[in-house]
């Protein structure tokens, strides 16, 4: 087995992903808002794998010793490096996740409940704990359960198979499109923050983050039939949290427009 069987066989999930009807429901700014609010817990999560990751497979402690594989440190390390501490459209340095939150701010997104998630997850430090308590929709906290339960219990091949094929270039080419006729019907929206972080991002993982992931996944599953068992296993588990994730973010936009009528 090796990621291009992996991926072959996850195709009819990448497929009702690709597909899903939330896309085709994105019509208006109040929409977009909704999908950016269910969203950003994806974006956050990500960040945590990548960490996770990094702690794994480099030291991160002292005294520094090395640790692992160098093919595979410095992968992560490179990943790392853009994801935490990437260029916005303003030239400035930001993780991923600090780039989302500016962007859903300049387009009137509420923040208010990841942030408040987030300052649950200091005050308890148990993110589990964050998640049961949360009044999160029940998929959402289930997505974000499975995250973490992978990153609490799984092994590197397998964290890794969560972060290569559960996430990278999920979000189709075609949603920069469904921005950019928003921007253009509502020139007001404010959407500009937002075009860029999912075009550098979309170019950024298709070209080199998802090759370079799938490398990654290559040198710790080896010639191991096992761990390559396991990844295909994550692998498909994450994309399935993924559809229940857009589910419940496409639930969340009709709950919406039933209370507004």
């Amino acid at each position: 087995m090796n990621t291009v069987t992996i991926n072959s066989s996850l195709r009819p999930q990448r497929e009702a992903l690709l597909q899903h009807p939330l896309y085709g429901k994105l019509k208006t700014i109040d929409d977009l808002k909704h999908f950016l609010e269910g969203h950003v817990y994806a974006v956050w999560d990500f960040m945590s794998l990548l960490k996770a990751l990094q702690a794994k497979l480099t030291c991160t402690a002292t005294p520094w010793l090395p640790v692992g594989n160098p093919e595979t440190r410095y992968l992560i390390n490179e990943i790392v490096l853009s994801k935490e501490t990437d260029l916005d459209a303003e030239g400035k340095r930001q993780s991923l996740f600090e780039m989302y939150l500016e962007a859903m701010k300049a387009c009137g997104a509420n923040t208010a409940e990841i942030e408040a998630f987030l300052e649950d997850v200091v005050t308890t430090q148990n993110i589990f704990v964050s998640i049961r308590k949360s009044s999160l929709q029940e998929d959402v906290k289930g997505f974000l359960d499975f995250t973490f339960r992978v990153i609490d219990q799984g092994e590197p091949h397998e964290i890794a198979a969560a972060f290569a094929f559960g996430r990278g270039e999920i979000i189709p080419l075609s949603f920069t499109g469904i921005l950019k006729a928003l921007s253009s019907d509502f020139p007001e929206a404010g959407l500009e923050k937002l075009i860029y972080y999912f075009e550098h991002q979309i170019a950024i993982d298709i070209n080199e983050h998802s090759p370079m992931a799938m490398k990654m996944v290559e040198e710790l599953c080896g010639t191991d039939p096992a761990k390559w068992r396991d990844a295909q296993e994550v692998a498909l588990l994450a994309l399935e949290k993924r559809m229940s994730l857009w589910n419940a973010i496409e639930e969340n936009m009709l709950h919406h427009d039933m209370a507004s009528l």
